[in-house]
């Protein structure tokens, strides 16, 4: 006999026939009604005990959290809630629980805060919300690989370890093997990495993208879909230590295609989980909706979870400039009444996710597409506009979050993209790969990057990033 998922069960017609399924106990009722989750969907499954016909001591190990296995038969439920229940013949307990132990625990059967749950990290995928979120993210990261797969492209691994900043930022984590209590010195008294495992300095990855573009100039369509890792000193609901990130990377492309693959990209992977898990998103927006009654009738969100989603998906994208973006800030009565943390004052500052959501949620009441940024607040591999002011960069905005993807066109000319990088003191002969890029059949080429998890947040109207990665890292938390 085939053990079947819960989700498979409830999905079904009443068989009459005999099943098996195992799970976690989430309630007993009056010595005979189990409620057993299995983690394949938000809904347990009713499993019905006669238990006249059951051992006493057996039916006492039956306590909430404990693992058992079941066989009976699949038969038109009589209680509301599901269409179907399992008249139980076989009980197995595969791990108990001790109902003791259990009240410690966020497993207990009653409200616990989110900041409760990530204390107890281990579990609370055992929770409604937790288990929703997860489902969630493993549907949004199978629609990904659909995406790009059936346009075409192909999946790159980039290097984890690599000798290379990306971003430029420099805040990243160091690799080494060399004794830090007493490293070996060169003869001016610095560190000689020399003698460490990579005989070089050595970093966890900030982006695959630089990688990736090698990559595109040779199989034309790439993407990475991987952990990254940013050594920033930020304790907001909004960053992580270690993240993953969706980096296509297009040969051929200008800015303009781009934005295109953008926005084509994002509608569909939303359209995905509305149509694959339509119970998990029906919890989280009842969840939000539970939520949001403490709050101001100002600050409830106009729209409910699914609603949002769909309507990024029917929308267009709003598209200005990064030029065309400061002029409507500034002009804003919210920027003339201060009410902004920083104020909009000139050309060439650098927007903050306040300023972001503004646009997004106040003023177009859609998402938007920034492009054309001012050169210096960008990073070097940016192509240079002919103004020689701006590059060719574009920012997706979404409500509630600010930027969810970043990308540009890249310089593709060998010149400019040296005198850039002498600009802003970038070694070139670090990056002699990439030059050699430039020197080897150059052309046009543009991509962008996708934190995954702040899409999850989008797509779960969870409002902690850290609730919606397994294992979050942040300053002061590697736990697990």
């Amino acid at each position: 006999m085939l053990t079947k998922t819960i989700a498979l069960l409830l999905a079904g017609e009443p068989t009459q026939k005999e099943v098996k399924v195992r799970g976690w106990v989430r309630s007993f009722r009056s010595n005979r009604f189990i409620a057993l989750s299995d983690g394949s969907t938000i809904k347990t499954l009713q499993c019905v005990v006669d238990y006249e016909n059951f051992n006493e001591e057996l039916l006492k190990k039956v306590n909430i959290g404990a693992a058992i296995e079941v066989i009976g038969t699949l038969v038109e439920s009589q209680g509301r809630g599901q269409s179907v229940e399992v008249l139980v013949s076989e009980l197995k307990i595969l791990g108990e629980a001790d109902p003791e132990e259990v009240k410690k625990t966020i497993l207990s059967p009653k409200r616990h805060s989110l900041e409760t749950l990530r204390e107890q990290a281990h579990l609370r995928v055992r929770t409604n919300t937790f288990g929703a979120v997860m489902r969630l993210r493993s549907h949004l990261a199978f629609a990904i690989h659909e995406y790009f797969t059936s346009n075409g492209f192909f999946y790159m691994h980039s290097p984890i370890i690599t000798a290379s900043d990306a971003e430029g930022a420099g805040e990243m984590f160091r690799v080494t093997t060399l004794d830090c209590k007493n490293p070996p010195l060169d003869e001016n008294g610095n560190i000689d990495y020399r003698k460490d495992f990579f005989e070089r300095e050595t970093n966890l990855t900030v982006s695959g993208q630089l990688e990736a573009e090698t990559y595109a100039m040779g199989l034309g369509k790439v993407y990475t879909f991987g952990p990254t890792f940013r050594a920033e000193n930020s304790n907001t609901s909004r960053h992580l230590a270690e993240f993953w990130m969706i980096e296509p990377e297009v040969a051929f492309y200008d800015l303009e295609d781009n934005m295109n693959l953008a926005e084509d990209f994002i509608k569909y992977i939303l359209k995905y989980i509305l149509e694959k898990a339509d119970d998990d998103l029906e919890f989280l927006e009842n969840r939000l909706l539970e939520e949001e009654k403490n709050k101001p009738q100002a600050q409830r969100s106009p729209m409910n979870l699914r609603e949002k989603l769909q309507f990024v998906i029917e929308n267009d994208f709003e598209r200005i400039s990064y030029t065309e973006a400061i002029e409507i800030l500034k002009s804003s009565k919210h920027n003339q009444k201060k009410k902004f943390t920083y104020p909009v004052e000139e050309w060439g500052m650098d927007l903050q996710s306040e300023h972001e959501r503004y646009l997004v949620e106040q003023h177009f009441k859609k998402p938007v597409i920034l492009f054309d940024y001012p050169a210096k607040i960008k990073a070097f591999y940016m192509r240079l506009n002919e103004d020689g002011k701006t590059v060719r960069a574009m920012d997706v905005l979404f409500p509630g979050i600010g930027e969810i993807v970043g990308g540009s066109q890249r310089e593709e000319r060998y010149d400019v993209l040296l005198d850039k990088m002498k600009t802003m003191g970038i070694d070139e002969k670090e990056l002699y790969w990439y030059l050699d890029l430039r020197k080897f059949g150059t052309a046009i080429h543009s991509g962008f990057g996708l934190g995954f998890e702040r899409m999850v947040q989008f797509a779960t109207g969870m409002g902690n990033i850290r609730d919606v990665i397994p294992y979050p890292r942040t300053p002061g938390n590697a736990d697990y």
